[in-house]
């Protein structure tokens, strides 16, 4: 697969760089707020246009001085990094309040490291009078384009020009979609970023001991035995009652976002805390009894963990057996590398399970054998099941075919749940059940 072009959106904090992201992305989404570093992450995605396509980024808000925030810090050498690696940059500013002192010591970083540029002036109307844009005509780029990233206008002008400034071989590339997503969730900083971090062996994402570093949801794909893994990073999500400002709300409808289109959910904890919080145990039920996906629970932070609270943690976890023996789990240290080269063969043999075809010459006479082991009575009335079909794989459905479907709840489909787990390898994954009135 050819290596595509990258464009890199640059420019000081809110003038609008996410806005132009989310305009120009297909697929990925940032968070566009107003209110500075919301971006710490870089984003990307591939956008074309007219049969050229590009390697679009997102970048946080780059400043030209250092910040005593270690996290902003971080943020800002990485965008500079990008910089320097960019085919093509894209400074934004904002058109309603003109150059500030900030933007023109950043158009001086960029011209000095002699990289294509155009200059976009954004929250501005693409008609724009010639005098409206004296000032940025005169920043030094020999291409402005006046846009807005908001409304969408001047954006078609914008994709025309960028095509034209590409290097020739970016040709439309045809992306294979990943076999298998994986996203990775948990509370704040139990070490979800490093883990994405180590998976990958870069440091893709900010990683700092501070609640809250991570604000989007950041993929990157992995090969494991030609297979593209689509492996995804989320913000940490709190309480319901702890979301209080706006930008959390956002972050966590992120990661909502992040687990629905997932097919598997590594859930970290941190083993150091020596129990499950409740949230904790929500997630995991949620994710695999509500939304039918895969479940690895990740105890990290065992470099901390003391005997006591490996014992403590132990007893909580046989608290909740009926569910943990469903899951899959595994003792890692993100710190130390403890087990981390074995989470993704471990993603590989649940993503097997995932999208097995039960291997039951026949479920239906399955289900009614175990009806006559052990018959299921609702008022007297005997329960009766006279067909069951795999319907589906990823997550495994099976359509049951019953003489009662209202009678056919919980328990009684937990009993042919277990008969299966019991029958097939199923391990860390859900089987979802569709009840049907069966056909005289």
């Amino acid at each position: 697969m050819l290596k595509l072009p990258r464009v890199l959106i640059v420019g000081r904090m809110n003038v609008g760089k996410s806005t132009l992201f989310n305009r120009l992305s297909v697929d990925v989404k940032s968070l566009a707020f107003d209110y500075e570093g919301v971006t710490r992450d870089f984003l990307k995605d591939t956008v074309c246009w007219q049969d050229r396509c590009f390697e679009l980024i997102d970048t946080a808000g780059i400043s030209s001085h250092k910040s005593q925030d270690p996290v902003i810090e971080a943020s800002r050498l990485r965008a500079i990094d990008l910089l320097q690696e960019a085919d093509l940059v894209l400074f934004v500013c904002d058109g309603k309040v003109g150059l500030l002192a900030e933007d023109r010591m950043l158009i001086k970083l960029v011209h000095k490291l002699k990289r294509p540029a155009i200059m976009v002036v954004n929250k501005i109307d693409a008609h724009a009078a010639q005098e409206q844009l004296y000032e940025f005509d005169q920043a030094g780029f020999k291409t402005v384009i006046p846009i807005s990233a908001q409304h969408g206008t001047g954006i078609a002008d914008l994709l025309e020009t960028i095509v034209k400034a590409l290097p020739e071989q970016s040709q439309v590339v045809e992306e294979e979609a990943p076999s298998c997503k994986v996203v990775i969730l948990g509370k704040p900083n139990v070490g979800k970023s490093s883990l994405l971090n180590s998976i990958l062996k870069q440091e893709r994402v900010l990683v700092a001991d501070v609640p809250g570093t991570t604000r989007e949801a950041i993929s990157e794909k992995i090969r494991f035995f030609k297979e593209d893994i689509e492996v995804t990073d989320t913000p940490g999500l709190r309480r319901q009652r702890g979301v209080t400002q706006e930008l959390e709300g956002l972050m966590v409808r992120s990661a909502l976002r992040a687990v629905e289109s997932a097919d598997i959910v590594l859930l970290v904890i941190d083993a150091s805390e020596g129990k499950l919080a409740d949230q904790e145990l929500k997630l995991a039920f949620y994710a695999f009894e509500e939304l039918h996906k895969a479940v690895i629970l990740l105890f990290n932070k065992q470099d901390k963990v003391s005997e006591l609270e490996r014992e403590t943690m132990d007893f909580h976890v046989e608290e909740y057996e009926h569910f943990m023996k469903k899951v899959v789990s595994l003792d890692i240290s993100c710190l130390t590398g403890k087990n981390i080269g074995k989470i993704i063969p471990l993603v590989n043999k649940v993503w097997l399970r995932y999208t097995q075809t039960l291997p039951i010459d026949s479920l239906s006479l399955f289900f009614k054998e175990a009806l006559q082991r052990k018959p299921l009575y609702w008022n007297r009335q005997l329960l009766t099941v006279q067909k069951v079909m795999q319907i589906s794989k990823a997550p495994i459905t099976l359509a049951l075919h019953v003489n009662l479907p209202e009678r056919f709840g919980p328990t009684q489909l937990g009993y042919f749940e277990n008969l299966l787990r019991k029958e097939c390898d199923l391990q860390g994954v859900p089987i979802k059940f569709v009840v049907r009135k069966a056909m005289h």
